[in-house]
């Protein structure tokens, strides 16, 4: 498996590219990285060309100096894709990397084959959200990365699989150590000032798959299931919180072929 580098503007973005086919592209949540779909893409590889990156701030890639909005993410996401002369792909964003998909499909419809939302929403902040967010970034700059996902990753699993998965937990949190204080910082402040972009899911003219656990706290089944279309196949994972790819990787990956295949 090797690791690859691309230029974006000012930024690099790190990628890991594997298998042959039509190219899906898995984007991750807040505080992850490529690692997090490590589970999914050996399956997803067998048929199609599987990109997985890191955003900026995260991961190997690198934190801007200056603030970002998701519009930012997903722009790179383009300029990644044009690099490696891609005309067309289906993007898949796990929360955070849902909102990049979501601003992609808004920005570059044509470029887009199909699209998935994982443990998203369309919706914007509420005012509760929002506090919380730049609660976050008061601690981060008082205490760094560390104390902050230690205390935000165990939310993300179901009560139950926090426990049984507790193995999965500390590789998660291991995961969200490698995000730079910056690079969360400012993925915080982003993802606070994202729009509502449930437009999007009402005029896209690709399909679009849309995942929520059954047990998820943070993106709960009405927010993640906003809009009902014939272009929208929507599915809940049970037995699971935020993080499929680690508490569900069977069904998560089952969910994904199908609608891959389709």
């Amino acid at each position: 498996m090797e690791r690859f580098t691309q230029n974006v503007g000012e930024n690099m973005i790190s990628y890991l590219d594997q298998g042959i086919g039509e190219t899906v592209v898995l984007i991750h949540g807040f505080c992850g990285n490529n690692k997090y779909w490590k589970y999914i893409v050996p399956h997803l590889a067998k048929r199609k060309r599987v990109l997985t990156v890191d955003l900026r701030g995260h991961g190997d890639s690198s934190t801007p100096k200056d603030s970002c909005e998701i519009t930012d993410m997903a722009n790179d996401i383009a300029i990644l894709l044009e690099e490696l002369n891609i005309h067309r792909a289906t993007l898949i964003g796990h929360s955070l990397g849902g909102y990049v998909s979501l601003a992609f499909a808004e920005m570059f419809p044509e470029r887009l084959k199909s699209f998935g939302l994982v443990h998203s929403t369309a919706y914007p902040d509420s005012e509760e959200g929002k506090h919380n967010r730049d609660k976050g970034i008061e601690r981060i700059q008082a205490e760094g990365i560390k104390p902050f996902v230690n205390d935000l990753i165990p939310k993300l699993f179901s009560d139950e699989n926090r426990e049984t998965l507790s193995n999965y937990v500390d590789d998660v949190k291991k995961i969200g150590y490698k995000t730079s204080n910056y690079g969360a910082i400012g993925a915080l402040k982003a993802m606070k000032n994202r729009p509502d972009r449930n437009h999007v899911l009402k005029n896209v003219d690709v399909p679009v798959l849309i995942v929520a656990g059954r047990e998820d706290k943070l993106v709960p089944l009405d927010r993640a299931f906003s809009v009902e279309r014939s272009l929208i196949t929507s599915a809940i994972i049970e037995d699971c919180g935020h993080m499929s790819m680690f508490e569900q990787p069977e069904k998560l990956v089952e969910v994904l072929e199908n609608f891959l295949e389709k």
